[in-house]
């Protein structure tokens, strides 16, 4: 193999690293955020009347993080199956690692947000729903790549005409709607709720697009074609997107309307449903997703490293940087004082987004060690981290 065609070798895979690394830096604006600015809470879906647009900016931002994370998780998926030497079944690797996701969600996560264990309230949140969903995929990779796109498109677009499905507290159809599709309490009493906050159908959809776009990153698959491809694919989503929220036609169950002000108009538009991901949030989502993904390609910058090095190592830097998050709320607090209720908080967004960028090179440095020994590891547990 040629210099040149390694360097293009390792550009076709490292993008999916740094995009993913991209997408964990900006969620950690945040859950910075929720750490010490909770006591501005944005409303689900966001008022795009009321909250301060810095605020409903930096949220939005944030939107972007689960859907890529879980579409790459996909085509992850399908690069696992499909290694240099032929091919081998994903389905154990899947299932066992949806499984332990599961578990990390149910203890460490749940844990790192309440410092309680157990915690009053069992949130049931974006790990939670990864891990269904890899293992849904376990099952479901072994349809025909055209089968699982249309499925993926069907279950994304189709879920609007379930919303109005309801079923009797209690009832085995009340669980099973709350757990694919309506956000809601599995145990609303008791000395431990539990609470679907993402609910699983949607996002079985995206992680199935994920892994029938996998050949796209095929070694026979020109860089070219793959950048054209992805260009149009996102330029796509986001005119669909145009048109269906533009005349509020379909797949968003709230529709914008207009504002006191230009700026509160764009906000109302760009106000999506998030829990569970409507049609026009995931076109939105994913379709900057897919432009990102064919513009990375073709940047190679420290910055761009620094990312791969973030997304290489994803959940242990998801565990990290929460637990750091952790230590640093209770720290301020007893140090600072409980300002607003029983937590300490800054005044102004621009505070929360300077913690934020002061906490990457922190974080940095650990998830390189971390992604270095996972590169060098034959121990079996590495790679499901």
């Amino acid at each position: 193999m040629t210099s040149t065609s390694s360097a293009t070798l390792r550009a076709r895979i490292a993008v999916i690293d740094v995009l993913r690394g991209l997408v964990m830096l900006i969620m950690l604006f945040d859950h910075v955020r929720e750490t010490v600015f909770l006591h501005h809470q944005v409303s689900d879906p966001m008022d795009a009347a009321s909250v301060d647009p810095a605020l409903f900016f930096t949220r939005l931002a944030a939107h972007v993080c689960a859907p890529m994370f879980v579409f790459l998780t996909g085509l992850s998926a399908w690069l696992y199956a499909h290694p240099a030497a032929g091919s081998r079944s994903a389905s154990g690797f899947l299932f066992k690692r949806g499984l332990l996701l599961v578990l990390l969600e149910l203890v460490f996560v749940n844990f790192a947000w309440s410092g309680a264990f157990p915690p009053a309230v069992l949130y049931l949140q974006v790990i939670w729903v990864i891990g269904l969903a890899m293992m849904a995929l376990a099952v479901l990779h072994r349809l025909p790549l055209k089968v699982l796109a249309l499925l993926g498109v069907a279950i994304i677009a189709g879920q609007h005409l379930l919303t109005g499905l309801r079923a009797e507290e209690g009832s085995f159809a009340y669980y099973l709607l709350t757990v694919l599709l309506q956000r809601g309490y599995l145990v609303a009493d008791g000395v431990m709720k539990i609470k679907v906050s993402y609910p699983l159908l949607p996002w079985i959809g995206v992680i199935v697009l994920g892994y029938a776009a996998g050949p796209l990153y095929a070694r026979s698959r020109a860089p070219e074609g793959r950048r054209r491809l992805l260009l149009a694919l996102g330029a796509g989503s986001l005119l669909l997107l145009g048109l269906l929220r533009g005349f509020n036609i379909y797949g968003e169950t709230l529709p914008w309307v207009a504002g006191d002000t230009a700026l509160r108009t764009v906000m109302s538009v760009l106000n999506f449903t998030k829990y569970p991901p409507s049609l026009d949030f995931l076109l939105f989502t994913l379709g900057l997703g897919l432009l990102g993904l064919a513009w990375l390609e073709s940047v190679d910058n420290g910055f761009t490293r620094a990312c791969a090095t973030f997304g290489g190592a994803p959940m242990f830097y998801y565990l990290l940087h929460l637990y750091l998050l952790l230590v640093i709320g209770i720290t301020l607090t007893a140090v600072l004082g409980a300002n607003h209720g029983t937590r300490y908080g800054v005044e102004h967004v621009w505070q929360v987004w300077l913690i934020a960028l002061a906490l990457m090179p922190v974080l940095y440095f650990p998830c390189r060690a971390f992604a270095n020994y996972k590169r060098t590891s034959q121990r079996a547990w590495v790679r499901y981290f």
